[in-house]
């Protein structure tokens, strides 16, 4: 099966709604736009514009968000392109051992049911594609990050993430407790997609904390 072709995918809001901002989503390695359905229709549901297309830089205000390599494409751009914000998740930021075969990989992606039968069947999911080198160098970008971490990734280190998430300006570290390295198509992609809404809320208020509403 095979869920869309490869190129940019886009979610709305619905007809009627305002439109909030616009987060520009990269994918991480062997991954393609449309196995991030779920979340963009999440996120367009809470009245932000989802585009999987860098062209797409330039509306105000845009938040980028990015996995695995994506994440780090993420942080390069916010420091080449005036950005509201930044949300990385999975960031390899340090050398691990490849994960062992397909059934490996898959076990360190994601425990999640359906996301593990989208990967298994999506011809365009290129596998393995964990042992591609990533990046040597990581930008640190002066807009305020959000830096998500699964705790049991295997495949990125999250203890790299929260010592990265130190060296910013403005970033806050959310580690997932036991979440895998496809944090945000794994089991608690709920929780996960509602940190993503509140850190968007939180740029659009303007405010120095997550917390919109305080006792």
């Amino acid at each position: 099966m095979t869920l869309a072709p490869p190129g940019p995918a886009r979610w709305a809001p619905a007809e009627g709604i305002t439109v909030r901002g616009t987060v520009v989503l990269l994918p991480g390695r062997g991954e393609h736009p449309a196995l991030y359905h779920r979340l963009g229709t999440r996120l367009a549901f809470d009245g932000y514009r989802v585009t999987t297309s860098e062209a797409d830089l330039g509306g105000d205000p845009v938040v980028l968000l990015g996995h695995d390599t994506g994440g780090l494409r993420a942080l390069e751009l916010a420091t080449e392109t005036p950005v509201a914000g930044v949300a990385v998740t999975g960031l390899p930021l340090e050398p691990t051992a490849p994960v062992d075969g397909w059934p490996g990989e898959l076990d360190a992606r994601t425990a999640c049911p359906v996301h593990r039968a989208l990967l298994a069947g999506d011809r365009e999911f290129r596998r393995d594609a964990l042992r591609d080198p990533v990046p040597g160098t990581i930008a640190r970008p002066a807009a305020p990050v959000l830096v998500l971490h699964g705790e049991a990734d295997r495949v990125a280190s999250p203890e790299a993430a929260r010592a990265f998430a130190t060296t910013l300006p403005r970033a806050r570290f959310v580690l997932v407790a036991g979440g895998h390295h496809d944090v945000l198509n794994d089991l608690d992609h709920r929780s996960v997609a509602a940190e993503l809404v509140q850190f968007l809320e939180w740029l659009r208020a303007g405010t120095s904390a997550p917390a919109l509403v305080r006792g």
